[in-house]
């Protein structure tokens, strides 16, 4: 069997095993079998389920995927072609991760049109290219999912190794693998991937026992602001409340689906992901993971959060507007949730990608994974060298970000 590079410095992609399917098999089990799935549908919902444990995202489960797919939000014609990654033993599933070829860049959230530009500039093809990720889903989780009775380490090589074989067969520029957890990063580098860094802001819960406890941590300045900021909805005759469980039916997806259109459409470079039907099928399917923050005002429903729970991390996912009030956004997307999550003792709420106004109320800034392999051995060499100067300015920027939440120093963690 042909090695994988062990350092990340290499600048050139070591060779890759010609298949899976001649590899030695122990005399007393099957052997693992790599296949590649065109759909979350070719699994059936309880195979893929099997594999998820109390730490696998919410978002990785067959019905958010089926949800997506099936909504035709991601899809080929939408530059989505499902190729997700399977090893089987005989016919039953042991591992699996959710992967895509993709025609652009749309929806990752480890932004590499940059790359690409640099690709097209010397004649280079960049897209299609394999990412083993959730789409349009910047949440840290695992990517790779391993059944109770295998071994993780073995099964994580040779899904990695397989994605690379089906990408040199495809005649792919490159494979990524987006928001993975640290530990299966440092996976992708032993085999020879780029690591690179990025930022979120998390909200921690530090065992508070109430919002005003939350708020004691703040410098009297800051704590005094994010009170006005809290009596807001009151002031301007605004209601807020939590639904979540059954008693969603009550609330109609159509208006989730045009709060998340109020928000996309109002910028130059929003994007439509979702599709109506995608609500349609959340609300069927799903609702055991959604959680709805609604504003109405005089009854009518004029903002709204969508979330995706799991049972101890809140996920902020989309918000949308009819109507602008001043910091309505701030205790629609934040405030809300964060006091939810106290209540309900859950112990972090990652409320999405971007948002530096996000540290001063609290929340503080965490690290993000990817792993990049790319196949031209000088466009992997350029793109390595930037990855180091990135690395390298975001690790020295993490302890001024932290200092921003303004928090009391000595409460600083």
């Amino acid at each position: 069997m042909l090695l994988f590079s062990s350092t990340e410095e290499s600048t050139e992609p070591s060779l890759i095993p010609s298949g899976l399917n001649h590899r030695p098999a122990m005399s007393d089990v099957l052997p693992l079998q790599f296949r590649i799935q065109k759909g979350i549908g070719e699994v059936s919902e309880k195979a893929w389920n099997s594999l998820l444990d109390d730490q696998a995202l919410p978002f990785l489960e067959w019905g958010w995927l089926d949800a997506l797919e099936g909504s035709g939000s991601i899809s080929p014609n939408r530059g989505w072609h499902p190729r997700h990654l399977t090893l089987w033993r005989g016919n039953r599933l042991v591992a699996a991760a959710p992967a895509y070829l993709k025609d652009d860049s749309h929806g990752e959230f480890v932004f590499d049109w940059s790359w690409a530009s640099a690709a097209e500039r010397v004649g280079l093809r960049y897209y299609p290219k394999l990412i083993l990720a959730v789409p349009a889903t910047p949440a840290t989780g695992r990517r790779i999912l391993v059944a109770k009775n295998e071994s993780r380490s073995a099964c994580e090589s040779e899904l990695i190794r397989g994605a690379l074989d089906f990408a040199r067969s495809e005649g792919l520029s490159s494979v990524h693998a987006l928001f993975p957890t640290e530990d299966e990063w440092q996976t992708f580098k032993a085999l020879g991937f780029a690591g690179r860094l990025g930022v979120q802001y998390h909200w921690q819960n530090a065992g508070y026992r109430h919002f005003d406890e939350f708020l004691e941590r703040f410098n009297s300045k800051r704590r005094n602001q994010l009170k006005r900021e809290r009596r807001a909805p009151e002031e301007q005759g605004i209601s807020l409340r939590t639904v979540r469980g059954d008693d969603l039916l009550e609330v109609k997806p159509d208006l989730v689906f045009r709060l998340y259109c109020s928000t996309v459409d109002k910028y130059l470079w929003g994007y439509r992901h979702l599709q109506p039907s995608f609500f349609d099928r959340l609300w069927k399917r799903f609702r055991h993971r959604v959680e709805w923050v609604e504003a109405r005002k005089r009854g009518k429903v004029v903002a709204g959060a969508f979330n995706i729970a799991s049972s101890d991390v809140l996920y902020g996912r989309y918000w949308g507007c009819f109507e602008e009030f001043p910091f309505l956004h701030f205790n629609v997307c934040l405030y809300r949730s964060i006091e939810d999550c106290i209540a309900r003792r859950l112990r972090r709420f990652e409320p999405g990608a971007g948002g530096e106004h996000k540290l001063v109320r609290g929340f503080e800034p965490r690290l993000t994974y990817s792993a990049h392999w790319i196949f031209h051995p000088g466009l992997d060499r350029a793109v390595r060298d930037f990855l180091r100067s990135e690395r390298a300015a975001i690790l020295e920027g993490l302890p001024q970000w932290s200092r921003e939440t303004g928090f009391k120093q000595s409460s600083n963690s």
